[in-house]
């Protein structure tokens, strides 16, 4: 045995390249199937160590930017294709005895692999590498037990002695400490939860059976604490010394629950549940680990613990049966939530750094934004506040002039625009007929590199005429702020970026036009990037932290500053995650009784599928505060962009391109 182990230990575990191609392919394989796992073994044994390629010494994971192909054929959700829950009960129900698999079928656990659970127990004990130290002290106590009894059915207290002699940790110490663990982030399969309520409809025997190393009344317990009552028996694997990995526990549930009777398994594993459940003469039930489904398709290069909460969740939400979803859904879920719920920790964590009084989200990105941050920090001081670039290139015309003459002439020069379109984006149409007769052209002439410069002389020659435009704006805008930051000292304003002007802007009115005894500094999802001609632009504010960046900046996340680029579309991806369903909000107008009214542009076009995204942001956060409780993630900026970077790959334009009638019809 020994010597059986430290050849597999040497072929398998010196490399990490090589451990972790074989472990993923290992997961994929059964049966004879195992031959040709061993020979690419071997394969990539020789290679690296005759052939000298040293690839297969790293790990896939750790490349600078990780590539997988995103599922393209429909939406994920439909990739499983399992039947409903309904059906497979009236299946199941043909049979005298049903067996259910506990975890990974009727139990999931937020994690994309189950030794995960072992970081958190990790935690509570304080004990550096104890996920590794855990995973190993298992296979001892297994490997002991075989040389002295035959076979490796170990229970949780003989893997806690082992445990105990071997490290510092006390026995009762570290079994408590994982069974608070398994009790806090087990929870129930919704799809088998709704199976098995219908089969009990059906009057049928049903049990349990598990290869486990915890004791049945644990098992018992995460069952009812999950929802699904009590069974009608539980055949452990530890408590029978017999597995159903060979096959010999199903020979135990036929003799207790009797030879004549007609057996049917629903499991995950094609060995364990299936295979075997055959051979003893069982009926089996393939239902494919959620893991196993989703895994192609989720990013890998993330830190350990955020990634695999951050997978667990998607891929038990996405393939577990339930529902279909549609793909602006998925897209919320996938790339949205796990964003929205870092950044908005980001948000109350610079909040309580900074003693902030108050959050403003600012629309439309901020919508959405707004609702995660209630679900996560009820009751905190926030609102989502109306603003726009449009509105305050505006009201700021007088300190960013610069600003406003690129915003409304240059950004639209030689793009099919006339001189009545721009003036009325300007609101200045009563100038119309002055511009025209001094450059002597026509009001439909359009605004291109030839004639742009002599449109902005004639406004810097009627500069207090511009300006005496705004005045209006300027007062209802000072009467609807001074509303929202009443007694507030110190605000943070929240947007996706990326210059962070809207924010400066902001602040500027707030203290210098409306004399607000308030403090405004901004928050952004990421700032402009490498790639943008304005590289530079918010350094100052940045530095001085009048600004602050999650995802990336110069300084934070360089690799994505690097990476991160608007002309591929990138910026349009994000704000596609966060657009509103209202129109963007064009300005701030006094009433003729002093009041004032805000003015939006119209509703998005696209505002039902704008919805769907949304929902599944939402749905997201739910699904993390459900899973995880109290405990939450420091989920970074580089984390959070981590499922967006493997679909801002090269390898997936066909994916990306399947949401451009999202882009189209957004007004983002």
């Amino acid at each position: 045995m020994g010597i059986r182990v430290g050849i597999y230990h040497f072929l398998v575990n010196r490399l990490p390249g090589i451990r972790d191609r074989y472990q993923e392919r290992r997961g994929k394989v059964h049966g004879m199937q195992r031959i040709g796992l061993w020979a690419y073994l071997l394969w990539m044994n020789f290679a690296y160590y005759i052939l000298r390629c040293r690839k297969y010494g790293i790990s896939e994971r750790f490349a600078v930017y990780e590539t997988k192909e995103l599922y393209r054929e429909g939406s994920e959700s439909a990739a499983s294709g399992r039947e409903s829950p309904e059906l497979l009960a009236e299946k199941l129900a043909a049979y005298d005895v049903i067996s259910f698999d506990v975890f990974d079928t009727l139990i999931f656990r937020p994690f994309s692999k189950p030794s995960d659970l072992f970081y958190f127990v990790a935690e509570e004990l304080d004990y550096p590498d104890f996920a590794r130290i855990r995973k190993e002290m298992e296979r001892r106590a297994r490997e002991e037990r075989y040389g002295k009894e035959g076979d490796r059915e170990v229970n949780f207290a003989e893997i806690y002695a082992v445990l105990e002699r071997e490290t510092g940790i006390g026995r009762q110490e570290g079994m408590q400490a994982e069974l608070a663990a398994e009790g806090r982030y087990c929870f129930a399969n919704p799809y088998m939860l709704q199976v098995t309520e219908a089969v009990r409809k059906y009057g049928k025997r049903m049990i349990v059976t598990s290869d486990m190393y915890l004791r049945e009344e644990d098992i018992r317990r995460i069952l009812e604490k999950a929802g699904y009552g009590k069974f009608d028996a539980y055949y452990i694997s530890n408590e029978y010394r017999c597995s159903k990995h060979e096959g010999k526990l199903y020979e135990r549930v036929r003799e207790k629950e009797g030879a004549g009777r007609r057996y049917v398994h629903v499991g995950d594993n094609l060995g364990s549940d299936v295979e075997q459940a055959k051979k003893h003469g069982f009926a089996a039930v393939y239902y494919e680990n959620v893991n196993t489904a989703g895994m192609p398709f989720r990013p890998e290069d993330m830190s350990a613990i955020a990634g695999s909460v951050y997978r667990g969740i998607v891929n038990a939400h996405l393939h577990n049966g339930c529902r279909i979803y549609g793909l602006p859904y998925e897209y919320g879920f996938l790339y949205g939530g796990w964003f929205a719920v870092g950044y908005c920790q980001f948000i109350h964590a610079y909040g309580m750094r900074n003693n902030t009084e108050k959050i403003l989200f600012l629309s439309r990105d901020g919508d959405v934004l707004c609702q995660v941050y209630d679900k996560l920090y009820p009751g905190e001081c926030r609102q989502y506040v109306h603003w726009s670039r449009l509105a305050a290139a505006k009201l700021t015309a007088g300190r960013y002039k610069y600003d406003y003459f690129r915003r409304f002439l240059y950004h639209k020069v030689n793009m099919g625009y006339t001189f009545r379109d721009i003036l009325r984006s300007m609101e200045l149409e009563d100038m119309l007929e002055g511009l025209c007769g001094r450059l002597g052209q026509a009001p439909d002439t359009k605004l291109t590199d030839r004639n742009a410069e002599g449109v902005k002389t004639y406004f810097m020659e009627h500069w207090g005429e511009v300006t005496a435009h705004y005045e209006n704006q300027v007062q209802a805008a000072g009467k609807y702020f001074r509303e929202v930051l009443e007694g507030v000292r110190r605000a943070a304003a929240v947007d996706i970026g990326w210059a962070g002007s809207g924010a400066m802007a902001l602040s500027y009115m707030v203290k210098e036009v409306w004399g607000l005894d308030c403090e405004v500094t901004g928050i952004l999802a990421g700032t402009n990037s490498c790639a943008s001609y304005e590289k530079d632009c918010s350094e100052a504010q940045l530095e001085s932290g009048r600004l602050e960046s999650y995802l990336f900046s110069q300084k934070d996340n360089r690799d994505l500053w690097k990476f991160h680029d608007a002309g591929k579309n990138h910026n349009l991806y994000w704000e596609m995650l966060l657009g509103a369903e209202e129109g963007s909000c064009k300005g701030f107008y006094l009433r003729e009784d002093g009041t004032y009214r805000i003015e939006f542009k119209e509703r998005n076009k696209n505002a039902g599928q704008v919805k769907e995204i949304h929902q599944g942001i939402l749905d997201f956060t739910e699904r993390y505060l459900q899973t995880m409780g109290e405990k939450r993630l420091a989920i970074s900026g580089r984390d959070a962009y981590a499922p967006m970077l493997l679909a801002e790959g090269k390898e997936n334009g066909r994916y990306m391109r399947r949401l451009e009638h999202l882009m189209d019809e957004t007004g983002i």
